[in-house]
């Protein structure tokens, strides 16, 4: 990376898990495609875990992880497998979303 990319690195809207490798993590990598229409999702995967992030906000619906999955979910199997994740993060039953309240 250059210098003028690493200096402004800070500066981005980028959000999302960073999953653990596990058998869930195409399915996650599939509902956050269907579950977020119109953003670039953006896939880096390291082997041992996987960063999944766009940029502002990133949902990930139960019921869209169900499907993917092809058997139940429950959200909480997600959090067991989050190693991190970028901006804040807000959970239900349903959905857990990653966002920024401001952006640069």
């Amino acid at each position: 990376m250059s210098q003028e990319k690493t200096a402004h690195a800070y500066r981005n809207n980028r959000v999302g898990p960073v999953l653990r490798a596990s058998p869930i993590t195409a399915g996650v990598i599939e509902a956050a495609e269907e579950d977020n229409p119109g953003k670039t999702i953006r896939v880096d995967d390291k082997l041992a875990y996987v960063r999944i992030d766009t940029e502002g906000e990133l949902i990930l619906r139960r019921e869209t992880l169900e499907r993917t999955l092809g058997r139940p979910f429950k959200m909480s199997e997600l959090e067991v497998n989050l190693g991190s994740f970028a901006g804040r993060i807000e959970t239900a039953d349903d959905y857990v979303r990653f966002y920024y309240e401001k952006t640069l």
